[in-house]
This record gives structure tokens, C-alpha cells and sequence, in this order.
């Protein structure tokens, strides 16, 4: 029989926990509550909270809505957010997690200090396009950031203007020094920039754990959602030193094919993954042949 380890430091983050806390208070208080966008990108858990009457809206339904509570997720939203729920009566339950509530507040500053010296500072962040997140941070600059993905996109800046860098808070250190690198060595001669190191350590600092964890088994299944960019780069960090790591939404993923010949099996997951969900992953595999 395989053993099977569940990593005790994957799951939810600090930010993610706290922003479920809320939900779960506020839902036990009674009355409806609405939360703008996915609460957590796990689809899992937000069927889960559904079940308990958190209902998820979008930007075009949150127009419609008055005198309403409506809860924000850890990644935050853009100042155009609070304005429209104090036009429509609507109670903000503000769950932003504090490092991207300083992020953004950090920007905000330099946005309009550049402003105040008018020498064309470009603030630069590096994140994922359209991620929400990234979409608060852009609107602590009136929608003026340049958001780039890559080092592929660095020809978007002006390099004879002042750069401010900054990053999505779940990105990798790696690439975010990619980047920087790139942005530094194509500047003008004496024009000014700064890099701002924004990630998150409870999600950094995860990279070198996970990657040793999964050296450590034969088979590895992470569990997370499709649309959890944390998950998306912790994974391949696991994949890039077991080559029988597999991505899971959930235990119906799981392939029996997959744990042929495995002695060990580790069960880890992304800073968006319930545990509940993990555990369930554990006791597919171990109802699966193995052989």
C-alpha cells in the first residue's frame, strides 16, 4: 500500500483565510451577502460557500444592486469599486488582503507623487493581465500602468523616462528579477529606476518547500483550481523536479494510471486550496490501484 502525505504548509494563505472568515461571519448573522467575483479561484470552495448563500456577482450586476451587502475578496478592488457602492447605498464588508492593500496604497502614492513632480514616471506593474489583482492595482493610477507579463512586453515602457516596477503579489521572485534585469539594462543613461520586490513571502517562500516536498515522492497530485494563478506557478514549480506531478481540480481527476508502481504519494496545493479538498484528493488515491 502507497503512503500518502498531504503537505502540511499548502492551502488557503493568510489573505484567502481571512476573506473566508468574513464571509462565514457575515453569512451567520443572517440576511443575504453578495461577493464580488470569486471569492477564491477554487471552484470547489466557492460551491461550497454557495451552499451557505454567498452569492457571486460580477461588476455589471453590482451596478444594479442597492442597499445590499457586498463582500470584496483578498485581491482587492480599484477605488472606482468603493465609489459606486457609496452611490448605491451598498454596505463594502472589505476582505483586501493587507499586502495587497498596502500595494496598493504604495502605488497610489507614487502615482501621485509623479504626478505632483510632472517628470513622466511611468509606474510599470509585472502581473497577469486581467487578473484581478492586478486590475485594483492599475486603478490606483487612474487606469495609466503599464501592465507587462513578461520580458517579451518590456518594449511597451518608455526608456527615457523615470520607471517605478512593481509586482503582482503571487508572482515568482525569479521572474520578477527577470524582469528587472531586463527593464534596468535597457534604460537610458541617467534616467531613473526603481524596482519594488511586492511578492508575497508566504507564497514565495513556498517555491523551495513545495519543490523539495515533491522530490521527496514518487507520484505528486496538486490540487487546484483552473483559474488560480498561484497554482498555475507553484505546479510547474513541482513538475520541474518530478516529472509525475499531475494538476487535479478535485478527486474525480485523479487517473489510476497515474500511481502505477508509486510507494509514495504527495497530496499538495495551491494558496487557493481548501484543505477539505486536498484530503478528499488523498482518499481517492488511496481507494485506487496501484499496481
Amino acid at each position: 500500500m502507497a503512503a500518502i502525505e498531504i503537505d502540511d504548509r499548502s492551502g488557503f494563505c493568510f489573505g484567502v483565510v481571512t476573506a473566508i472568515n468574513k464571509a462565514e461571519e457575515e453569512l451567520g448573522a443572517g440576511g443575504r451577502l453578495y461577493c464580488l467575483g470569486d471569492i477564491v479561484h477554487n471552484t470547489a470552495e466557492v460551491e461550497r460557500l454557495r451552499g451557505k448563500g454567498l452569492e457571486t456577482i460580477d461588476h455589471d450586476r453590482l451596478r444594479e444592486l442597492r442597499g445590499v451587502r457586498v463582500l470584496l475578496r483578498a485581491h482587492g478592488e480599484p477605488p472606482e469599486t468603493y465609489a459606486l457602492a457609496r452611490r448605491n447605498d451598498i454596505t463594502i464588508i472589505d476582505a483586501t488582503c493587507p499586502v495587497v492593500l498596502r500595494l496598493q496604497q504604495r502605488i497610489r502614492r507614487s502615482y501621485e507623487d509623479a504626478l505632483r513632480a510632472g517628470d513622466g514616471t511611468q509606474i510599470v506593474i509585472y502581473g497577469r493581465r486581467g487578473h484581478a489583482e492586478v486590475n485594483g492595482l492599475v486603478g490606483q493610477t487612474d487606469s495609466r500602468a503599464i501592465v507587462i507579463e513578461s520580458i517579451d512586453e518590456i518594449s511597451s515602457i518608455d526608456f527615457t523616462r523615470p520607471v517605478k516596477l512593481y509586482s503582482q503579489t503571487t508572482k515568482s521572485l525569479e521572474g520578477f528579477k527577470a524582469v528587472t534585469d531586463a527593464i534596468r539594462s535597457r534604460m537610458a543613461e541617467g534616467v531613473a529606476f526603481e524596482s519594488a520586490d511586492t511578492i508575497c513571502r508566504q507564497v514565495a517562500n513556498r517555491v523551495e518547500h513545495l519543490r523539495e516536498f515533491a522530490l521527496r515522492h514518487d507520484v505528486v497530485l496538486f490540487v487546484a483550481g483552473e483559474k488560480s494563478s498561484n497554482g498555475r506557478i507553484l505546479f510547474d514549480h513541482c513538475r520541474e523536479v518530478n516529472a509525475r506531478t499531475h494538476l487535479v481540480a478535485g478527486p474525480k481527476n485523479v487517473e489510476a494510471a497515474w500511481l502505477e508502481g508509486a510507494a509514495t504519494i504527495g497530496i499538495c496545493g495551491a494558496t487557493s486550496t481548501p484543505r477539505w479538498l486536498m484530503e478528499r484528493v488523498a482518499s481517492r488515491a488511496a481507494e485506487l490501484p496501484k499496481n
